[in-house]
């Protein structure tokens, strides 16, 4: 069957699309690719519908064979890919043939990579999305070594462009923009968040991307807010504990919480922070 025969899987490899909006109600998180951008011009760049299911792929790692002739194109994290050990670069549509192996390396900037392939790759859904959900549940598995991925043959026609620049160079500090959230006056300084450099910590994933601030700077909550009625937690939701160390939810977050937000990223900064790495150093622009 035409597809790829994954090889080697790094952290974590799992499919992707544009999740499954429309059950908060019932709990269940939109999930999808964390970086939307890098999943929409992955499969644009092969003639793919926009949801298209890719591979998203984390911190590298990723290997798999070729069984029949597939057209692939690896978008978001500036990492190196090879094709057979020979550098063939990223986000342009590349022809891999039966038995070469294609190999997506660890980013040197960013943390997350997308592979699509023309006609995308069959997974199986639920509720309407093939996205491995990691809070949830929700979706098929991660991808494991021995895996066949198998190509659905949902083919658009031929984008006008097979290729697109690459991510720009990447500095270590970030700036990402976020709207006031609706709790931001329950800190006792609301200039903070966006006054101090935060530092992404290592306990990071497709949850959250988890911030610290130098020691004696986080911010506090006002007397008696530390726990809150749960409320709708949306995407890109910049929360904030009893720790003062935000809490920037990502593509799996869950759907309520009882910490406040106090702002909310733009669906841009939400695909930047979905590239953030440990160490990597944060501002918060408030609009």
């Amino acid at each position: 069957m035409r597809g790829l025969t994954v090889l080697s899987t790094g952290p974590l490899a799992s499919f992707q699309d544009l999740g499954r909006p429309g059950y908060a109600h019932l709990g269940v998180p939109r999930s999808g690719a964390a970086d939307r951008g890098g999943l929409t011009l992955a499969n644009r760049l092969v003639g793919n519908r926009e949801s298209a299911v890719a591979v998203e792929t984390t911190l590298g790692g990723w290997s798999a064979r070729a069984t029949g002739f597939v057209v692939i194109a690896v978008t978001g994290a500036v990492a190196e890919v090879t094709l057979d050990g020979r550098g063939v670069g990223s986000h342009a549509a590349l022809g891999v043939h039966p038995g070469q192996v294609i190999a997506v390396g660890p980013p040197r900037a960013g943390c997350r990579n997308y592979l699509a392939v023309r006609g995308g790759f069959a997974a199986p859904h639920a509720l309407g999305s093939a996205s491995t959900d990691t809070l949830s549940g929700l979706g098929p598995p991660p991808l494991r070594v021995g895996d066949h991925v198998a190509v659905a043959d949902d083919r658009a026609p031929w984008p006008p462009t097979t290729f697109a620049p690459g991510p720009p160079p990447t500095a270590r500090e970030h700036e990402l923009e976020a709207r006031p959230g609706p709790r931001l006056s329950d800190l006792t300084d609301p200039s903070a968040l966006g006054r101090i450099r935060w530092t992404v910590n290592a306990a990071s994933n497709r949850i959250g991307v988890r911030l610290d601030a130098p020691t004696g700077a986080a911010p506090t909550l006002r007397p008696g807010l530390d726990e809150q009625p749960s409320e709708g937690v949306p995407l890109g939701a910049v929360q904030v504990p009893p720790s003062g160390q935000p809490v920037l939810f990502l593509a799996d977050h869950p759907v309520t919480g009882g910490y406040p937000v106090a702002a909310v990223l733009t669906a841009a900064a939400v695909d930047r922070a979905a590239q953030l790495v440990a160490g990597d150093v944060v501002r918060l622009r408030l609009r």
